[in-house]
């Protein structure tokens, strides 16, 4: 048996606003600890003993992620990963579908399907679970994990399970999914001992998850087959064939399925696994609160940060210092370009927040002062009426595209590495405290020959600054817009 893990990486977290936006969201982001969300989850299985498992994970993203994603998990040693590219958004259904299909190009495994933006702060009882859900995944059953409730939770969906599976130690079959209850009904649910929360995490053979959706959605699973067949392939990236994958129903792997397994028995059996192991689906700033590490006052911190008088507060200090004084039940969260404060309880009014700055055309929910590129990132650290002053790190062996600007002039400071420019007609080295003058309408280039990164700082001046005044000419990254 081979364990392979298949990581869903679409959504945009923006209840997690300031520091999650939707050009990096928040599975891309370290929140309880140096690894992101996403590299913590694509190392879960690191020293699992249950069963060989595939080095390389399975990513299903979209076309804005994944630059991003590569070089996160190339961070952390992952070669090869192969990382589907959805050109629309369809729910998690198709997302592992297509997973499936990848999976069976090279065997039958067993898949095992996890969310990006899941916390897990007991990995031990993680692979303990895991190791019981292969087990009957290699049978042919359709195995979903529910969480130990530990509260009556009105914001998760349920699982009813049903009577134990022989020979698989915790393993229950799958009675019914239920939607988020009230509170009472959440009560009744954890007191009868026979409820979970729904984690969203699942585990089945790629040809049983076939089989599946094929009986249950055929148009799906045709639109997925079409789309993946006449599929191309970009370094680590597999792109589908757009129109075949738009003409997909969308649907979640819970409707599509998992709540239809009765109907079918013949598929295989539907089983749950109760998880217990620091589980959180960080949803909000609470929820990160919960999972946080704290001090004897109960308060959690990242970054730089003071607390005085100061009781069960989170602070997420960004860019600077944050003293936090006489606050109790806070949450503070800060970003070079926000600052976000709110009571705990509160924490789920972000997204009314969110919705207010898009309905008032506000960047602040779609990307940060610091953007990353596949080259590396640059952060607007000043800007005024016709300037814009960039910082700019290029990776080791990476480069720019070879690029002009109808709008403006650009001058370029090395502080720390070697850059070799393009300006015009000359291509030539600048060290540190060296610089160049890109006068309008010249082609130009920048790139990093070193083995460590190249700091420059850009100044900008011109009529116009957008990020859409770029023409490109060549890129080594596929790019056609900036």
């Amino acid at each position: 048996m081979t364990i392979k893990s298949v990581i869903l990486s679409g959504g945009s977290g923006t209840r997690l606003w300031p520091a999650s936006r939707e050009s990096y969201p928040k599975q891309l982001l370290p929140l309880t600890g140096e690894l992101s969300l996403l590299q913590e989850t694509a190392v879960r299985l690191k020293g699992f003993a249950g069963a060989e498992v595939d080095p390389r994970p399975l990513v299903v993203t979209n076309e804005e992620y994944r630059f991003i994603i590569a070089e996160q998990l190339r961070q952390i040693g992952v070669r090869a990963p192969q990382i589907v590219l959805e050109p629309v958004g369809r729910n998690t259904a198709p997302a592992l579908t297509l997973a499936a299909l990848a999976a069976l190009e090279e065997g039958d495994p067993v898949l095992l399907v996890m969310p990006a933006d899941h916390v897990i702060s007991d990995v031990t009882a993680f692979q303990q679970a895991i190791a019981e859900g292969a087990r009957a995944a290699a049978g042919g059953a359709l195995v979903t994990f529910g969480i130990v409730p530990d509260r009556p939770e009105t914001g998760y969906g349920y699982i009813r399970a049903g009577a134990p599976v022989a020979d698989t130690g915790t393993a229950r079959g799958l009675a019914e999914f239920v939607e988020k209850p009230d509170r009472a009904t959440a009560e009744r649910y954890v007191a009868s001992g026979a409820y979970f929360w729904n984690s969203g995490i699942f585990m089945m053979k790629a040809s049983v998850w076939r089989q599946a959706i094929a009986r249950f959605n055929p148009d799906m699973e045709a639109a997925c087959a079409r789309a993946f067949t006449a599929r191309s392939t970009d370094a680590d990236f597999i792109r589908l064939d757009a129109p075949a994958f738009e003409a997909s129903p969308s649907d979640s792997i819970d409707y599509a399925v998992m709540e239809r397994i009765a109907e079918a028995p013949e598929l295989g059996q539907g089983v749950v696994v109760p998880l217990s192991a620091g589980w959180s689906d960080v949803g909000a700033w609470d929820a990160l609160w919960a999972v946080s590490d704290k001090d004897a006052d109960g308060n959690a911190a990242r970054g730089e940060v003071l607390f005085e008088s100061s009781r069960n507060t989170l602070v997420h200090a960004g860019s600077r210092l944050v003293a936090a004084i006489g606050c109790e039940d806070m949450i503070v969260v800060e970003t070079p370009d926000a600052v976000m404060v709110a009571h705990k309880e509160r924490t789920q009014d972000v997204k009314k927040v969110v919705a207010r700055l898009k309905a008032e055309g506000r960047s602040l929910t779609q990307s940060h002062r610091k953007v990353y590129r596949p080259w590396g990132w640059y952060d607007s650290i000043d800007a005024g009426e016709r300037f814009q002053v960039k910082r700019i790190v290029v990776n080791p062996g990476a480069k720019l595209s070879l690029q002009m600007h109808h709008h403006r002039a650009e001058h370029w400071i090395v502080v720390k590495g070697t850059a070799e420019v393009t300006n015009g007609d000359r291509t030539f080295l600048l060290g540190e405290n060296e610089s160049t003058y890109i006068p309008l309408g010249h082609t130009h280039r920048l790139a990093n020959p070193g083995k460590l990164p190249l700091e420059i700082i850009e100044v900008q001046s011109g009529s116009y600054l957008g990020e859409d005044d770029i023409v490109r000419f060549e890129d080594n990254y596929g790019r056609t817009a900036s």
